[in-house]
């Protein structure tokens, strides 16, 4: 019943323009293609949305019971180490129970260590990557572009005055220098997934083939995407393009200058996090061997 209502304005509409003579059959048929292969696009880019944001939270997930871990671990060594003491001040206690918890306490010290050291690295790298963006971009790119780090993620926002044209999802030309600056850093830091996140503020759209705010922000999206690819040669595997229109607001839509914030593509970059997975579900090869 829902899909018979939506097709049937459209139904009426055609009737309207071919008995009025508005546009020619051939006309009408190609506007009909392009409407079809829209809808098609906008639903696969929506798709390939919501498991790019599913994958980002679960790396989000993954980072904090890691640091829970850690924090475990530490308490664990303070037990251990406790134990100990108290072992040493027992002159019953045979020598293999001292031994046995000094190696204990040794493998939870260099799995604990070794767990601080691959956060560490992972922190690091985002500091470092960050660091050469900023670097790269110049004082006058810098105002179109805010370059942040919140939880092990990399968050790059980009004004929708410096990327297209009003309106439009084109790219305008002013942004080719500032995205091969983006394009190169994604390149050398080949280790990172890349989400690019179309966001609009609350006015409405009325634009030909493009229905409402969700249509423009995807669209946005998908052009970043395949200039990444296509024009500065980024792997499209590690792309994905999802809009999420008017309803991620960093600031008020009730002035020109948060409408002019909301307005914004964001380039998400984000560490691959199986090895954080792997290190939860077991301990470092070597801490399991100096154990045994």
């Amino acid at each position: 019943m829902k899909q018979k209502m939506l097709y049937l304005p459209m139904a009426i509409l055609s009737i309207a323009l071919l008995s009025s003579g508005c546009v020619g059959s051939k006309k009408y048929t190609q506007l009909q293609t392009q409407y079809t292969d829209l809808q098609t696009k906008h639903k696969e880019l929506d798709l390939k949305y919501l498991n790019s944001q599913h994958d980002l939270a679960n790396a989000q997930s993954r980072v904090k019971n890691l640091e829970e871990q850690i924090e475990s671990y530490r308490s664990n060594v303070a037990s251990l180490q406790t134990a100990l003491d108290k072992c040493l001040t027992n002159s019953n206690q045979g020598n293999a129970n001292i031994s046995k918890l000094v190696d204990e306490i040794n493998a939870s010290n260099r799995y604990i260590q070794h767990l601080v050291n691959t956060k560490n690295k992972s922190d690091s790298l985002n500091m470092v990557l960050t660091n050469n963006l900023t670097r790269s971009l110049s004082r006058e790119e810098m105002r179109d572009v805010d370059v942040q780090v919140l939880k092990g993620v990399v968050y790059i926002s980009l004004s929708d005055n410096m990327l297209y044209k009003s309106g439009s999802y084109e790219i305008s030309a002013q942004a080719g220098e500032t995205l091969s600056k983006i394009a190169k850093i994604i390149k050398d830091y080949s280790d990172y997934d890349v989400l690019i996140e179309g966001n609009t503020d609350s006015m409405p759209i009325s634009k030909t083939n493009i229905r409402n705010n969700w249509d423009l922000s995807a669209l946005r999206a998908s052009s970043v995407v395949q200039a990444l690819q296509n024009e500065y040669g980024v792997n499209p595997k590690r792309l994905t393009a999802g809009g999420r229109g008017e309803y991620n607001p960093v600031a008020s839509n009730d002035t020109n200058e948060g409408r002019t914030k909301n307005r914004r593509t964001q380039i998400i970059i984000t560490p691959k996090l199986d090895q954080f997975m792997e290190l939860i579900d077991k301990a470092p090869e070597s801490s399991q061997e100096d154990s045994e």
